[in-house]
């Protein structure tokens, strides 16, 4: 079996559900676009835990709708894709033999930065899903570990997904149209990222708040951008990225989507 990708999506807005644009249309066809996985991991930029990341035993995980102020129809959807407790556990002893901790959930439902894509990627919700959690407060590198730790399950047919947003910085959000144009401190950012992840530029990318153009201001806190380092370590050493897609929605939020392989 060749081995799955790993992906980085931009979960956008919930409205991403049930409103028209690029994103939506290219993560319509993304599921279709790939191998058919076994199940499949989710890295949520909405699901953050103290110390050590955590992870969901779920058998029938619950839809989240961690969210509000949405029309009645978004709160309609539920997304009953079956848990997988065993891809879980094998996650839980990669971690442990890659000297990181672990807790466990028995409940943790799907929250939005999951479903919503996955509703659109895979609206049968006939692929058995699980999450884990970011670590609160650590960065890119230690968020690599985590993909890193994991990386041989892209070679048992497991897709590994980190779910979050190329941009996120929703003080900047105005009340713009969906197709409102990305101001400069955006659209350069968004350059800068693809460039340097095209270039492999390992180390810029670990240090790209420092470096970035207007990181600081795309990103207030990082935990949307954390899934992306997530997915570039699930990868394996020497992985290449590919963008699957770019478009900008509401003007602040960068919906890119990559591919590591």
């Amino acid at each position: 079996m060749s081995p799955l990708p790993t992906i980085f999506v931009s979960h956008g807005s919930p409205m991403l559900a049930l409103q028209d644009s690029p994103a939506r249309r290219f993560l319509q066809g993304l599921g279709e676009s790939l191998p058919r996985p076994k199940a499949i991991i989710v890295f949520s930029a909405h699901w953050e835990t103290m110390n050590a990341p955590a992870i969901s035993l779920a058998e029938q995980p619950a839809t989240i709708h961690d969210f509000g102020g949405f029309p009645k129809a978004l709160f309609d959807i539920q997304y009953h894709a079956a848990g997988a407790p065993e891809v879980a556990e094998q996650a839980a002893a990669l971690f442990a033999a890659a000297g990181i901790a672990v807790s466990r959930s028995a409940q943790r439902g799907l929250d939005h930065g999951t479903w919503v894509p996955l509703s659109l990627m895979y609206p049968q919700a006939d692929v058995p899903v699980m999450q884990i959690s970011l670590v609160r407060g650590a960065g890119p590198a230690a968020h690599e570990m985590l993909g890193r730790a994991l990386a041989q399950l892209r070679h048992e047919g497991l897709l590994v997904i980190g779910s979050g947003s190329l941009t996120h910085n929703l003080y900047e959000f105005r009340g713009q149209a969906v197709d409102a144009p990305a101001p400069t401190w955006v659209s350069e950012f968004e350059v800068w990222m693809r460039e340097r992840l095209e270039e492999g530029d390992h180390a810029a990318l670990l240090e790209y708040r420092n470096r970035a153009p207007s990181a600081v201001q795309n990103h207030p806190t990082e935990e949307h951008l954390l899934p992306l380092f997530v997915a570039m370590g699930a990868a394996g050493a020497g992985a290449k990225a590919q963008l699957l897609h770019t478009s900008v929605e509401h003007g602040v939020l960068a919906m890119d989507a990559y591919a590591f392989n």
